[in-house]
């Protein structure tokens, strides 16, 4: 199960007239030259006539372009810039979880180190890709400090159609032990909610750091297994009924692919009326305990084996779960329309990108306008890689309705032949 044969399901070129690709081409280079941005959601909905709208959490958002929780969504700035081109959500640096009486027991997380290295990586199948390599982990500045960015960011959003969410690290046992810190849970919920202010429920996502996969506690299998059954509750019950929703951000783990496929299925198989999650992220960064960076061993990675490995897991479970899966956003080496498509057929109906938005500039065609915009403009509309040409070739394939072409009737459709 652990191959890497047949991962992508969109491959050659996209089938598609030579009209509609000339007319999408002209777009694309038009566009770029241009001094001021487009709202690029708002372009292409209305000139390809596209429903780019979608859902997060089980919350309708506008576009399923999210940022990753991480080093790019740390400052109100960066979220600025992020409202300013319409992203569909951002989620924030992930906080670490404390007590009211400040104690944090994840505190080995909150490492002070931002400074990041984007390097090349060739695949095991030898395609190439991009990754980002950083010591830091979580928010390593103060729980009010973070308090006061969920409340300017929430400001920031506010007239937009913007999303903010918060990401946290809380607690989790060691293999062997058994005490769950509550205090931890409720203190850090119920501030975050405060912090966030009017229109619940507030989405929170649970980061399981892909640094857990090279950590003592997730030595034993079944420790990883428990702790997606526990947390959600543990997240709800600090709160009132409804104030939050919980989506757990699942790492990949040092295991094979046979395992992931059981964390996905302990998730889906809790109700979230009980103790289960609203919804998953899926997957985060690979691990790699040998791999070195700036003198610190054990690094997590991504590029083309994180999504090659996603896709064929989330392709066994689709075909295990069908319509039946819990909400799903995506994550894992998205620099592309036609990667994110490969997730959404599996299932996801948004999706998380991170080392796309730090490529160099050469690697952007628009000209103009903050990083985010920039990379918009690929992802909707390079002629052989966007969401456009593949949301039509999937369109010409499925015979989809057309007044308007939805993004959604692709989401968990499966494979397009």
């Amino acid at each position: 199960m652990d191959g890497v044969t047949d991962a992508k399901w969109l491959n050659g070129p996209a089938d598609v007239d030579s009209g509609f690709r000339q007319r999408l081409s002209a777009a694309y280079h038009q566009l770029a030259s241009q001094e001021t941005p487009v709202d690029y959601h708002d372009w292409v909905a209305n000139e390809f006539d596209i429903d780019l709208s979608t859902e997060y959490a089980g919350i309708r958002i506008a576009n399923p372009w999210g940022k990753a929780s991480g080093q790019l969504s740390m400052t109100s700035q960066q979220v600025a810039d992020d409202v300013a081109a319409g992203l569909g959500y951002v989620v924030l640096k992930t906080v670490i979880a404390e007590s009211e009486d400040g104690g944090q027991s994840m505190a080995e997380w909150a490492i002070p180190e931002a400074r990041m290295r984007l390097e090349p990586i060739t695949s095991r199948r030898g395609e190439d890709g991009w990754t980002v390599s950083w010591k830091g982990r979580g928010w390593w500045g103060t729980f009010r400090e973070y308090l006061k960015l969920v409340t300017e960011a929430r400001a920031l959003s506010r007239d937009s159609s913007t999303l903010v969410v918060p990401s946290v690290k809380y607690h989790l046992p060691m293999p062997g032990e058994t005490e769950w810190l509550e205090a931890e849970y409720e203190f850090t919920t119920r501030a975050l909610l405060e912090a966030w202010g009017e229109g619940s429920p507030m989405p929170i996502e649970k980061d399981f750091s892909p640094t857990l996969a090279g950590s003592d506690r997730s030595r034993v299998r079944e420790t990883v297994v428990e702790w997606l059954r526990r947390v959600p509750a543990l997240v709800r019950g600090a709160v009132r009924d409804g104030e939050v929703v919980v989506g757990l951000k699942i790492f990949n783990a040092l295991f094979d692919d046979a395992f992931q496929l059981e964390l996905l299925q302990s998730v889906q198989q809790a109700s979230p009326s009980g103790d289960g999650a609203d919804w998953i992220v899926y997957g985060n960064r690979l691990f790699d305990p040998d791999r070195e960076f700036d003198g610190h061993v054990g690094v997590a990675y991504g590029g083309p084996d994180l999504s090659d490995r996603n896709l064929r897991v989330l392709a066994t479970f689709f075909d295990q779960c069908g319509p039946e899966m819990k909400p799903m956003a995506a994550t894992g080496d998205i620099n592309s329309g036609r990667m994110a498509l490969e997730y959404a057929m599996r299932g996801a109906s948004s999706f998380q990108l991170h080392t796309f938005f730090q490529l160099p500039a050469k690697h952007f065609t628009l000209r103009s306008g903050n990083r985010t915009q920039k990379a918009l403009h690929e992802l909707y509309l390079d002629p052989d890689d966007g969401l456009v040409v593949w949301l039509e070739h999937l369109a010409r394939r499925w015979s989809l309705p057309r007044d308007p072409l939805r993004l959604s009737d692709v989401v968990g459709r499966g494979r397009p032949d």
